[in-house]
């Protein structure tokens, strides 16, 4: 398992290296993106003209800089076959698709699955049939190491999905242990956990790949709530004082997650992100899971905080995440938080948030002192609280909070 982990890190190189060698073979700069149509390497060719402007048409060179196509993009490209193909396809130039160059699309197999695609830019003459016979028998080779790299990272999975759903405990402990063994010399850096919920599918497949997301260690979904799930992301950091990467792979998550599900229905949440603390080591991939759920959760209920929330910047969320939801239903509160008094509840956190400064309140509400006093009076008779002592004021306060979650 530890030569498995070093091979996984060494994979980008192999990958580039064999992209370079179709590119010398075909005379032609060639790219190499997965069944998901995002770019793994890109393999330039030094000849003159090989990088003309042409070479860079809208398809091209989005691919390249943002290292994925767009949905509508790659429905185009497979409309000419290329899931099925086991040769090379040729694909004629289409100005008004941004494609003014043809392609020639070498389908990337293994074992009868393609798992991926290497794209050549046509040119005149051409390469020959027999230069792209050999061409096809180096896309096999990388079709080996795909297949090897996808069998890793389902077994890196599996394994930080058990350690995310396993009980207390010794039950923990194994689940950490064989994670650790799994990812070898990485276990024992920085890292932070990322959450992304609610995430439309169960299904490993609609997962966006490890690799296509920098620094990423190993992602996996995990139930969410009764019936919806998330997804779990672990990111290695160069520093424990840097969450820079996390942010950004959080950020290519949740640009992932929409098209998998189709826009959110009106009204319907997220999908957002939450981040944990930073650590070293696995011992608390638990807690740090934890946290990033919690992060999760306020970024859905609190605009203010989406789309990206992390653990460390949540303030009282991270107290009140914890709290069971029956528990945070406090009968004081019942009737305030009925549809009926929404304004009410709505000009009672305001006030509260501004501690209990009414001048503030009132302008942040648009409305007159007097009449946020008189708010003020009625929610007192609805709670039965007085807003002059503190712990009521902290009661309310938590609970209109608490609501939102």
């Amino acid at each position: 398992m530890r030569e498995n982990a070093r091979m996984t890190s060494d994979s980008t190189g192999d990958y580039q290296e064999l992209v370079d060698e179709i590119s010398e073979l075909l005379g032609a700069p060639a790219t190499l993106e997965n069944r998901d149509f995002e770019l793994i390497a890109f393999g330039a060719y030094d000849s003159e003209g090989a990088l003309d402007a042409s070479a860079l048409d809208p398809v091209r060179a989005r691919s390249i800089l943002t290292r994925r196509s767009t949905p509508a993009v790659r429905a185009w490209f497979e409309g000419f076959g290329i899931t099925r193909a086991t040769g090379p396809v040729r694909i004629p130039p289409t100005p008004e698709a941004g494609v003014h160059r043809g392609r020639i699309c070498l389908p990337v197999r293994h074992r009868g699955v393609v798992l991926g695609y290497v794209w050549l830019l046509e040119s005149e003459p051409g390469p020959t049939e027999r230069r792209l016979t050999a061409a096809m028998g180096v896309a096999g080779r990388i079709g080996a190491l795909l297949a090897d790299e996808a069998r890793q990272g389902a077994g890196l999975s599996r394994e930080l999905r058990a350690v995310l759903t396993a009980g207390p405990d010794w039950q923990r402990d194994m689940a950490v242990a064989e994670l650790r063994t799994a990812l070898g010399p990485r276990a024992e850096g920085p890292h932070m956990v990322v959450c992304v919920a609610p995430w439309p599918s169960a299904d490993p497949q609609d997962a966006p790949s490890v690799r296509t997301v920098q620094g990423a260690t190993a992602l996996c979904t995990v139930p969410w709530g009764a019936s919806e799930h998330s997804l779990a992301l672990l990111v290695r950091l160069r520093s424990v004082d840097l969450s820079a990467p996390a942010v950004a792979a959080a950020g290519r998550l949740l640009e992932r997650a929409p098209g998998l599900g189709g826009s959110p229905a009106p009204g319907a949440p997220g999908p957002a992100a939450g981040i944990s603390a930073a650590r070293t080591g696995l011992a608390g991939l638990g807690t740090a899971w934890r946290e990033a759920s919690a992060a999760a959760r306020t970024a859905l209920a609190e605009p203010r905080f989406a789309p990206v929330a992390e653990w460390t910047s949540i303030g009282p969320f991270r107290l009140l995440t914890a709290v069971p939801p029956e528990a945070a239903r406090d009968p004081a509160v019942r009737e305030l938080l009925s549809p009926a008094h929404r304004e009410l509840a709505r000009t009672a956190e305001v006030y509260l948030d501004r501690a209990g400064q009414a001048g503030r309140a009132a302008a942040e509400l648009g409305i007159h002192r007097q009449t946020l006093y008189y708010r003020l009076s009625r929610v007192e008779r609805l709670t039965a609280l007085d807003l002059d002592d503190g712990e009521d004021r902290l009661l309310l306060h938590m609970a209109l909070k608490a609501h939102r979650l």
